[in-house]
């Protein structure tokens, strides 16, 4: 049995993994003796009643989909985030986890029921193809996109590198489709893009933590940034985690270090306390101690919660923004022989200071609701991780809280949440949160 690191996966839960493979005849014989009489009744209902519809059902039922389903009935009846996966399922999320895939190079979106290019990643074949932001693509190699979902039509365009794909594309000014045919080629995700704001601050947006080279990617932006401008001139960096739904708890861990010199960064509690394990800093702060803030909202869940929580605790960052999502859950994922894998939540995760945000979010130092325009008002529902039911609940003496708007204007002249960090940095505006007041390092 092989353990993958996916969505939060923690030590603690590599720890249990372990001790499953190590001890099998000790588990099962404990979990034998603690089961009750009342529970292998209920597993003989479940197959009774399995048997009568295999029977006598009004059509003959697909029987290994009867089984997947009543597994996911199961497990989903414990908490959102615990869930069977097929081999295709499975095999996706490993995809996920390299962060390299056979493809074309886009980020698409749906629009019409049709797939509209958000943008193609520079150098990638879709890129050198010529297609653009907005292109509106009509057909896959002929097959129309029309009642496709976007999930179907991404499948489509990824496969095996130097293999060809022919798309037909709708380009406003353009009276005739374009057709461009692609050789695919590997397309490794980007999950951070660096820029320059002014000619005095390094914006980091950091969009995921779903790929292995997260980290990676945070030093080489960090390095453009450098290289950019003078130490003299750089007044800090602005790190933007709003819409980052989370990832693999390493990456986290690994861009959190980037940031600080030493302290607990996280630490993962179980069911059983023997499994709590606390992950620390390393020396070396690779902005060599300027300013930080990050920003949060609604859309920041689970991994970039965790970044965002200990740069707080640390009084590292000033957070700004809105309360964050509320994901304080660790996931696991153990393959299962040939059927495929079982994601299964094992631990919540704290930050430094002993929080957990499981079901209540972080609430940021600077608290600033970014507005919706007005054809977007009563449209963009609110939810946050308490909102899910049949969530896992917070710990007792937590207050369980909603989530808030997970709106980025596309225009940054818009984004007055960006606008006040930038003013904050640049010493045009002031707030008591900014800098944070400077302390020790939390105990580890």
């Amino acid at each position: 049995m092989r353990r993958f690191s996916m969505f939060f996966l923690g030590a603690a839960a590599g720890a249990l993994v372990a001790l499953v493979i190590a001890q099998p005849r000790i588990l099962l014989n404990a979990t034998a003796k603690a089961a009750s009489s009342d529970v292998y009744r209920q597993l003989n209902l479940f197959g009774d009643i399995f048997e009568h519809v295999r029977a006598q059902y009004v059509e003959k039922p697909n029987e290994a989909k009867m089984v997947e389903n009543a597994i996911n009935g199961m497990l989903t009846s414990l908490d959102p985030h615990s869930a069977f996966l097929d081999i295709k399922n499975f095999r996706d999320m490993q995809t996920q986890t390299r962060g390299e895939f056979g493809g074309l190079g886009i980020e698409v979106t749906m629009e019409n029921g049709l797939v509209k290019v958000v943008t193609p990643m520079d150098g990638t074949p879709a890129f050198r193809a010529g297609v653009q932001p907005n292109d509106l693509i009509t057909h896959l190699d002929n097959d129309p996109v029309k009642g496709l979902t976007l999930e179907q039509a991404v499948e489509k365009m990824r496969g095996p590198v130097n293999s060809a794909i022919n798309l037909k594309i709708s380009r406003k000014g353009v009276d005739k489709p374009v057709e461009v045919k692609i050789i695919r080629e590997i397309i490794s995700i980007r999950n951070v893009r660096p820029r320059i704001e002014g000619e005095d601050i390094g914006y980091l947006r950091i969009t995921s933590f779903q790929g292995e080279r997260t980290k990676a990617q945070l030093e080489e932006g960090i390095a453009e940034i450098k290289k950019k401008i003078p130490a003299d001139k750089l007044k800090g960096y602005v790190i933007d985690l709003r819409n980052n739904g989370g990832g693999l708890l390493d990456q986290a861990i690994s861009v959190t270090d980037a940031f600080l010199e030493r302290g607990e960064i996280v630490s993962t509690r179980g069911r059983n306390p023997d499994d709590t394990q606390r992950r620390n800093a390393t020396a070396g702060d690779l902005t060599n101690g300027k300013p930080l803030i990050v920003l949060i909202n609604g859309g920041s869940a689970s991994a970039s919660e965790i970044v965002a929580g200990a740069l707080q605790d640390h009084k590292r960052a000033t957070l700004l923004g809105s309360r964050s999502f509320g994901k304080g859950s660790v996931q696991t994922v153990i393959p299962i022989g040939q059927f495929g894998a079982l994601k299964l939540t094992t631990a919540r995760y704290y930050t430094p200071s002993g929080r957990s945000i499981q079901a209540k979010g972080i609430t940021p130092d600077i608290e600033l609701i970014q507005d919706l325009p007005d054809d977007l008002k009563g449209k963009i529902e609110t939810r946050g991780e308490a909102s899910l039911r049949g969530h896992l609940k917070g710990t007792e003496e937590e207050e369980e809280k909603g989530g808030s708007p997970a709106y980025i204007p596309p225009d940054s002249k818009d984004d007055k949440q960006l606008l006040l960090a930038l003013d904050l940095l640049r010493g045009v505006q002031k707030n008591s949160a900014f800098p944070p007041s400077v302390r020790g390092p939390i105990p580890n």
